[in-house]
């Protein structure tokens, strides 16, 4: 029944939802989720259902984005989180031994990985597999049950994610609950043991608002103005190479892309022209004929983001076809703080410039706005780099290049303040979905009486040692 109604196009109702969650909480009851075996074996399963339908998930992401095939690829990158949960999963699995003091003699004491249960993964749009299946490995690789919500407006991937993952899972394991938002909105009702959502803020707000009710953490990865300060020392052909390749990836539409460029003022003229060449490098005359260039996602943000296009003064790009819902790389010079482009995250190929004269000016400016979730800044000097590492606050930093940080698995990914809370990735992602026991062991062989009543004189000095050390 479940599988029918959830697995598919149609709308899946409250009541089916409800006994899905109440399956899974079931199911999850029962521990066959907990042994190792158990979990290797399911990972094993994706890995092996991801490489199954490589072909149909490079098609849906062409289809839902017009992506080129090449960015489309960039989706099947999950495949390697799965392969590194595989081999490291015994070891994150290991119980850590924690140290005792002599007043807990005898004893042992370790903290414990366990799953937390029943968890939902609401999807974005912009990266429809990538950044739904990612949080799945760690939900599996921890030991729990999973309902997947794979966004409404990059449809094709939703059905492609939904045939695999019924084709590999029985629901009452993991599932998919295909729908628009009223659909998001009948399971956020329901009691989860974790949410994790990736998305914009505002939506991010509604997830958090509704977990609240249940006291349900969440994960938030949502997203916000990413700056990319270009010091006057950095290497100009480089970092404008960088540059345009981290904004224009999938028609801009990347939470970590760069949102606006701070350019010190000596060297905006010539940098800006080699933003030009560079773009007419990757994408030729008219990128609307370039294979290489993507579309955007629907015309509701078509429209938002054309409307920006009128702010400052347009450098390149400002092109559009609302038939097609193109919109040329675009970058506008002369943008003021107050302009509506500014005002919240661009997430499109749109790439105003602001200037500065001192390193500090950028600072305070970037500082005086939310935390957002990406830094970029370009300088060969090491110390303005490490002053960037020490005067701002961002969910992580690239230094000398764009985008190209969420590719080292080794590091932890998430947003900090309004860009989102936890992270995830290799084993960030198995912490996310566990929670860490704390476990005391003791003995029977010798139970110390300095605890117990009644407290004589010769205790109260024993304790009065204990606490002042």
């Amino acid at each position: 029944m479940f599988s029918k109604i959830v697995m598919t196009n149609q709308t899946a109702t409250p009541s089916a939802l409800q006994t899905l969650v109440q399956q899974q909480r079931s199911f999850f009851g029962t521990g066959q989720t907990k042994p190792l075996e158990f979990r290797l074996q399911q990972l094993q399963k994706l890995q092996h259902v991801i490489t199954e339908y490589q072909g149909a998930i490079v098609k849906a992401a062409q289809q839902d984005l017009g992506r080129p095939e090449y960015e489309a690829y960039f989706e099947i990158a999950t495949v390697s989180e799965v392969k590194k949960a595989i081999k490291s999963l015994k070891q994150w699995m290991k119980p850590q031994k924690a140290a005792t003091s002599i007043d807990q003699f005898p004893s042992q004491a370790w903290i414990q990985p366990d799953p937390l249960g029943v968890v939902l993964i609401i999807g974005p749009w912009n990266y429809p597999f990538q950044l739904i299946i990612s949080p799945l490995v760690g939900a599996i690789a921890a030991g729990n049950c999973a309902i997947l919500k794979p966004s409404e407006h990059a449809p094709h991937t939703a059905q492609v994610v939904s045939e695999m993952i019924r084709s590999a899972f029985d629901p009452q394991y993991i599932a998919v609950a295909q729908g628009d938002a009223e659909v998001s909105q009948q399971l956020l009702a329901e009691k989860f043991d974790h949410i994790f959502f990736t998305g914009g803020t505002a939506i991010g707000r509604i997830v958090m608002e509704a977990a609240a009710k249940h006291l349900t953490p969440v994960t938030l990865e949502l997203g916000g103005k990413s700056p990319c300060i270009v010091e006057a020392d950095a290497r100009l052909d480089y970092a404008a190479k960088r540059i345009a390749w981290g904004k224009f990836i999938n028609a801009g539409q990347t939470c970590i892309a760069p949102d606006y460029l701070l350019v010190n003022r000596r060297i905006k003229t010539e940098f800006l022209e080699l933003l030009k060449q560079y773009i007419q490098e990757f994408y030729g005359e008219n990128p609307a004929d370039s294979p290489s260039y993507g579309r955007i996602i629907h015309q509701r943000h078509f429209s938002r983001l054309a409307s920006f296009l009128d702010n400052g003064k347009t450098i390149t790009g400002g092109q559009t076809d609302p038939d097609t819902r193109y919109i040329a790389p675009t970058v506008l010079d002369e943008v003021r703080w107050s302009d509506p482009v500014m005002q919240d995250e661009i997430f499109g190929p749109i790439l105003p410039v602001l200037v500065y004269d001192e390193l500090e000016e950028a600072i305070a400016l970037v500082n005086a706005r939310p935390k957002p979730l990406a830094l970029y800044f370009f300088s060969k000097d090491s110390r303005k780099q490490q002053q960037i590492l020490q005067s701002t606050s961002s969910g992580g930093v690239c230094l000398n290049d764009t985008v190209m940080q969420i590719a080292v698995a080794t590091l932890p990914f998430g947003g900090v303040g309004e860009s989102g809370m936890g992270r995830y990735h290799d084993r960030a992602s198995f912490d996310t979905f566990s929670h860490y026991k704390s476990v005391l062991k003791k003995s029977f062989w010798l139970d110390l009486t300095w605890r117990y009543a009644p407290y004589t004189a010769d205790k109260l000095k024993l304790i009065k040692r204990i606490v002042n050390g």
